[in-house]
């Protein structure tokens, strides 16, 4: 919200810009709102909106991104975890041959400083363990492989 203060003709006012979309301003006169439409088209301001991808932990129903991937991928009996980000792996909770179930927590993950909890998604039979404690993983990196 911007402020102004006018004089005009003696007349004090004070101008509050609320918003601007296109041509049509949010404007409230000595506190009175009005919708004013301005003649001369506003330039958009030159500072970059950054959009960020809706983040969505490896623990929600697989959905394909734009590139394709899953956070899941399955073959005939099998489920592989992946990598939702970046980062090191700080503890395994399970080994292989374990029984584990939805929601239960397979290992932490170090990413950007923040300890992330791996749950699992499907339930099963761990297969394989992927990784080792300390190992650095990317996005998208298979962790574990779960089986019926």
């Amino acid at each position: 919200m911007k402020k102004f203060k006018f004089t005009i003709n003696g007349n004090k006012y004070e101008v509050n810009i609320h918003d601007i979309e296109e041509n049509i301003a949010d404007v409230e006169v000595n506190g009175t709102h009005y919708q004013v439409e301005v003649d001369k088209e506003i330039l958009p301001v030159k500072t970059p909106r950054l959009v960020r991808p809706v983040a969505s932990p490896s623990t929600d129903t697989p959905k394909a991104d734009n590139k394709g991937q899953a956070k899941v991928q399955s073959t005939t009996s099998s489920f592989k975890v992946l990598s939702p980000l970046p980062g090191v792996i700080l503890e395994i909770h399970t080994k292989v041959g374990d029984m584990v179930k939805v929601g239960q927590k397979l290992m932490v993950l170090e990413a950007m400083k923040m300890e992330n909890n791996i749950d699992s998604d499907k339930e099963g039979k761990i297969l394989s363990i992927e990784v080792s404690k300390g190992d650095s993983v990317q996005q998208g990196d298979v962790l574990f492989v779960i089986g019926e």
